[in-house]
């Protein structure tokens, strides 16, 4: 078949790479760099199974920035444009996507629309009504920064929201791609894959939180985190994963995904969704009281990217930390090799690593790195197992 996915990021790379293995796949995207680099058969972003399947394998996989060159004759066109929470309407900002949705659906009426963008609950049902288009489908990703394409090819599952014979198409293209035999396939109406996917990062996000709270807790009481927490996780119903404690959850999805799940709720009972959202601010409420408490003259921030293996800093957890910070008058400093600039988020940026050690008297680190063992007695962090 003929796919046209658009959007060069995480999400639609790593699809397009999954079902250029057996299809014809043309990626369009605005940016043009992004769009030579894949020709090149070079990864735009940083995934290392991504940046071997482009070099190694072979994949009918071509990227442009011409939609009618993406969109003319092809049979499912895949949106995974970016939506972010938008604080003033309470719930996400959908406009990148709806220009796609409504520009593909000009150009090829015939097409299958595939919805990858996370979206509100009934976005995808409103879209059918907007555009009179019934073959509108939303199938979500659970996808981890630095490691997309791998979640691609070996799914834990694939979930189609929609339940028409494109519908089960398209599942089996998804299954087709994967590693794995048989990989377990869930159609539900497009309410309910919205709701799935808003409700699997919430929980995650509830993980982080708790282990947050109880890291909270051992802090301020002088006791042993990482024997609290062993203790607790030993236990095969809790399980050891998503338990480091940490400056607070962030990322591409669960910061907004949280948000978004809690304004649907408007109107129905809760307590546990609102609390997950309060929590991840009350973190960083706590992590900048203990910094304050040690009177320092300049704060230095090691990396700003979410997590290991991933370049990205977008709701980054320490960025709340810094505001916070500078909201109280501090100096604050970053360390990020992925930044070329020398200032950012108002902060002086310090591109060498010793200078940058020498000049903060405090240094946070939510992970905590070998590049900082000569300064431990600067260290702030509450990363226990050096992972994310």
């Amino acid at each position: 078949m003929k796919i046209a996915v658009v959007g060069i990021g995480y999400v639609g790379l790593a699809n397009a790479i999954l079902l250029a293995q057996h299809n014809e796949v043309i990626l369009l995207d605005v940016d043009a760099s992004k769009v030579l680099m894949v020709n090149q058969q070079l990864s735009p972003i940083e995934d290392s199974d991504i940046e071997v399947f482009l070099r190694e394998h072979s994949l009918q996989l071509t990227a442009t920035t011409d939609e009618q060159l993406a969109y003319c004759d092809a049979d499912f066109i895949i949106i995974a444009a970016p939506t972010d929470y938008d604080t003033e309407s309470r719930t996400f900002d959908t406009q990148i996507v709806d220009q796609v949705m409504g520009r593909a659906i000009d150009l090829n009426p015939s097409a299958t629309i595939v919805i990858k963008s996370t979206v509100p609950v009934n976005y995808t049902y409103q879209a059918r009504e907007r555009y009179l288009h019934r073959d509108i489908l939303f199938s979500p990703e659970f996808l981890r920064e630095g490691k997309a394409l791998y979640d691609c090819l070996y799914p834990s599952r694939i979930i189609v929201g929609g339940q028409s014979h494109t519908a089960k198409v398209f599942g089996q293209l998804l299954s087709q791609g994967a590693k794995v035999a048989d990989p377990v396939i869930i159609y539900t109406d497009s309410c309910e894959a919205e709701s799935i996917k808003l409700f699997a990062n919430t929980f995650l996000a509830m993980r982080v939180a708790f282990f947050n709270e109880l890291d909270t807790y051992a802090e301020i009481n002088h006791l042993n985190s990482r024997d609290i927490i062993e203790g607790v996780c030993y236990d095969p119903r809790i399980g050891q994963y998503y338990n480091n404690p940490s400056f607070g959850y962030g990322g591409y999805c669960l910061p907004k995904d949280t948000k978004q799940l809690y304004s649907n709720f408007e109107g129905i009972p809760n307590r546990m969704i609102s609390g997950i959202v309060e929590s991840n601010s009350v973190r960083k409420d706590h992590i900048v009281n203990v910094i304050l408490s040690r009177q320092p003259s300049v704060v230095g921030v090691y990396r700003l990217i979410t997590k290991v293996g991933s370049d990205n800093f977008r709701s980054s957890a320490i960025l709340g930390v810094i505001d916070r910070l500078k909201a109280k008058g501090m100096r604050v400093v970053i360390y990020e090799p992925k930044l070329s600039k020398s200032v950012f988020h108002q902060c002086e940026v310090i591109h060498q690593l010793s200078e940058f050690k020498q000049a903060a008297s405090i240094i946070l680190a939510n992970r905590i790195s070998q590049d900082l063992m000569d300064v431990v007695d600067k260290i702030y962090s509450r990363d226990i197992y050096g992972t994310d």
